[in-house]
């Protein structure tokens, strides 16, 4: 399975660098394709040196202005010219999406793929990954949505939240038949 990995490019402390490595390690064991943002520094490294270390095969989207950030040595990298179409290719490679903490591209990501869940557009199971309670205050909010009528489909039908790495992997296997 091709996964997509939204995350933070910062050096992080170790409360968000263990479930990350965490989950690279499961997602290369079980002989997933990572696609990430193709960046070798912060987080996005983290994950990307697990799931290699793991076995797992490495897919990158950059852009152009983050290019010398890029990763060597990884399986393929795609260096886009903007940001959108960072998203698009993403999301074209990805079979499955998972959002791990990170800041405002980070969300920016999640709100592309939850919309075009909500509208019909993609079937990709999508999971926010809330290490730490990072995404607490998130969660509320959807909930808030749903629970107001500001979505057209249920919220368990646009995303799972998982508080582990592996809980949230399973999902996707089970998700998409693979086990």
């Amino acid at each position: 399975m091709n996964i997509c990995v939204f995350l933070s490019a910062m050096d992080l402390d170790e409360r968000y660098t263990r479930p990350a490595r965490e989950f690279a390690k499961l997602l290369g064991k079980g002989g997933h394709t990572l696609v990430w943002g193709g960046s070798d520094v912060g987080l996005m490294k983290v994950v990307a040196d697990g799931v290699q270390e793991a076995g797992g095969r490495l897919v990158g989207v950059s852009v152009q202005f983050l290019s010398a950030k890029a990763r060597p040595g990884v399986d393929e990298m795609v260096v886009a010219r903007d940001l959108a179409e960072r998203k698009k290719l993403l999301l074209e490679k990805a079979d499955a999406v998972v959002i791990m903490v990170g800041g405002t591209g980070t969300r920016d990501e999640a709100t592309e793929i939850l919309e075009l869940k909500k509208h019909g557009h993609t079937d990709k199971p999508v999971v926010l990954l809330n290490t730490a309670g990072f995404y607490d205050g998130l969660k509320e909010q959807f909930r808030r949505m749903e629970d107001e009528g500001f979505l057209p489909r249920p919220l368990t039908d646009l995303v799972f939240f998982a508080e582990e790495p592996v809980g949230a992997l399973a999902y996707l296997e089970e998700s998409r038949g693979v086990a």
